[in-house]
């Protein structure tokens, strides 16, 4: 049986840290309109989600509670930097209200998936379905994940970035569907 593993942590003191700097910042960015303020909140958000990886790899701290953690930490950063981004960029709302639906649900119920297997973390779903780590958890499928949504909208192009929030979408509901019958077929 896999435990939990340990809050004090490297990594889960970078995933803390970034949380706690990217959310106060959004916030303020929300607060007053001051995009700037809110791009610094994301770059915070990116930078410390690599390096709480990076950290959880490099030190051998990979951890299941490491894993959630950072699952729940990067829907917070999430919501509030939308949020700011629907307050104060406009054409955003749909962008938003489809990139929400897919992340903050389906993406999240996909990420926790891996708890129903001995697995440490999504990194590891590769050994249940490579297909569906592929498309979720692989390198390039983070980057997209939430960047290229984001990154459209701030370029000025939201009709881009609804076409990759909407392809995301899909791939989602396609990975819940593969994940459902794994479950099923491994009687989780």
């Amino acid at each position: 049986m896999l435990r939990l593993g340990s809050v004090r942590t490297v990594a889960n003191g970078v995933t803390l840290v970034r949380t706690v700097l990217a959310v106060c910042l959004g916030l303020v960015g929300v607060a007053t309109g001051d995009l700037a303020v809110l791009a610094v909140a994301y770059g915070v958000y990116w930078v410390g989600d690599i390096l709480d990886g990076w950290a959880a790899r490099r030190l051998d701290q990979e951890t299941r509670l490491g894993a959630v953690l950072d699952i729940v930490s990067d829907r917070a950063c999430t919501a509030v930097l939308c949020a700011g981004l629907v307050a104060h960029v406009g054409g955003v709302l749909p962008v938003a209200v489809v990139f929400l639906l897919s992340f903050m649900v389906l993406d999240t119920m996909l990420s926790l998936a891996f708890l129903c297997w001995p697995l440490v973390s999504p990194n590891e779903f590769h050994l249940v379905d490579h297909r569906v780590w592929l498309l979720n958890w692989s390198p390039p499928a983070k980057a997209v994940n939430t960047g290229a949504v984001v990154l459209a909208v701030v370029a000025g192009v939201p009709a881009v970035g609804l076409a990759v929030a909407v392809a995301v979408l899909g791939v989602k509901v396609l990975s819940a569907g593969r994940v459902l019958h794994l479950l099923e077929r491994d009687g989780r």
